[in-house]
């Protein structure tokens, strides 16, 4: 273990012996600062040390050239400095090494979506489209609540629709959420959590006329994907959400009760829907695959459709219905069974509605059918 006095003239000329692999030089001011000589003609400057546990380890300072001599020095000076005062100089290294990336969270936060939902499809459609390309790359510490306010204030105004810019810092939130509770290294706090979120005016009042309705029928009919006319009249007449349908199995349908047995839905809670007559003779005609359990799958993949994003632009604009949006199908359900007279808390356990605030966005459908039937007396009398 050669001891020497090192110092930039000494770094200069050393050489690794002949014969040797390696030739190490000890620096007698500073303890545990050595230069290491390669027979490759390399020199690196390192730190070596014993831990608190007497284990013997070296930190990398920097190779020859990389930075001057006293700048070596100065880090092994501090290191030593560290290790008399009880330190690792190496631990804040391997801690840092343990932090994860974003992907590697989100591939964790995916994971842990697949074990509960039947439907991971949107979770990995904002992962995948949205806060992987922005976030995937950096490591979870230097993600930080400045960073993700301005990244989603961008989002917001370069057109990104309002209800679109909340799914994604909901998922983010979500993320960051599961790695506090994970105890995942480099996240102490939620950088998404507190971010203030504008107010989003969701509720889109479009509703289908019984003309629009046969419209968008025909259209459906008349799409290449053969199975876009049946998902739209089963919409119209159970009121659905769209991925319920698409994932329904024939196991959950008793056709001789006349109900549809929905095992989860976005509330979290299963729910019973009960089937109109028109919606059994729908479900009666559909084609049946062998060995396949889903009530509308794709008949190429007999597996449900992940999306229908591109038949429902197709068949609306063929019906002359551009901006109606597939979930406005399910207001509609809600529209035309008010209209029919039925009230509202039916019409909100038909649709699944955790709350009565969800079904009262048409109470004034509701009042309008009891205007027309006040108007209807009053007509009689003929005061």
């Amino acid at each position: 273990m050669p001891k020497v006095k090192l110092d930039a003239h000494v770094c200069l000329i050393a050489t690794c012996k002949p014969g040797r692999k390696r030739y190490d030089l000890y620096d007698t001011g500073t303890i545990g600062f050595v230069l290491e000589c390669q027979s490759s003609g390399t020199k690196t400057y390192v730190f070596r040390y014993q831990d608190q546990y007497g284990k013997l380890k070296q930190r990398r300072i920097a190779p020859y050239g990389d930075i001057s001599f006293a700048e070596a020095q100065k880090i092994a000076r501090k290191w030593r400095a560290e290790v008399i005062m009880g330190g690792d100089p190496g631990a804040q290294k391997a801690e840092k090494k343990a932090i994860l990336t974003y992907n590697e969270l989100a591939d964790q936060h995916l994971a842990y979506v697949k074990t509960y939902s039947r439907n991971p499809f949107n979770t990995d459609s904002i992962l995948r489209v949205h806060l992987r390309p922005k976030w995937g790359s950096k490591r979870l510490d230097e993600i930080t609540t400045p960073d993700v306010a301005k990244w989603l204030g961008e989002l917001r105004l370069s057109g990104k629709a309002p209800a679109t810019v909340e799914k994604i810092r909901v998922t983010f939130n979500r993320s960051f959420e599961l790695a506090l509770r994970w105890q995942t290294p480099g996240v102490k706090v939620n950088p998404v959590r507190g971010i203030q979120r504008p107010k989003i005016a969701n509720a889109r009042d479009r509703f289908l006329s019984s003309a629009e309705a046969a419209r968008l029928l025909a259209a459906a009919d008349a799409s290449l994907n053969p199975q876009l006319g049946n998902i739209v009249r089963l919409l119209l007449l159970t009121g659905a959400r769209k991925r319920e349908l698409l994932d329904a199995q024939w196991e959950h349908f008793d056709l001789d009760r006349r109900a549809w047995f929905i095992p989860t839905s976005k509330t979290g809670k299963s729910r019973y829907v009960p089937l109109s007559q028109a919606a059994l003779d729908v479900i009666e005609k559909l084609p049946r695959f062998k060995r396949c359990p889903w009530l509308l799958p794709n008949p190429e993949t007999r597996r449900p459709y992940t999306d229908i994003k591109h038949p429902w632009e197709t068949a609306r604009a063929a019906a002359g219905l551009d901006g109606l949006h597939i979930h406005d199908l399910r207001h509609s359900a809600a529209s035309f069974m008010i209209n029919a007279g039925i009230d509202l808390f039916a019409v909100g356990k038909v649709l699944g509605h955790a709350d009565h605030q969800s079904t009262m966005r048409y109470a004034h459908l509701a009042n309008d059918t009891l205007l027309a039937a006040v108007e209807a007396g009053a007509a009689k009398m003929h005061l």
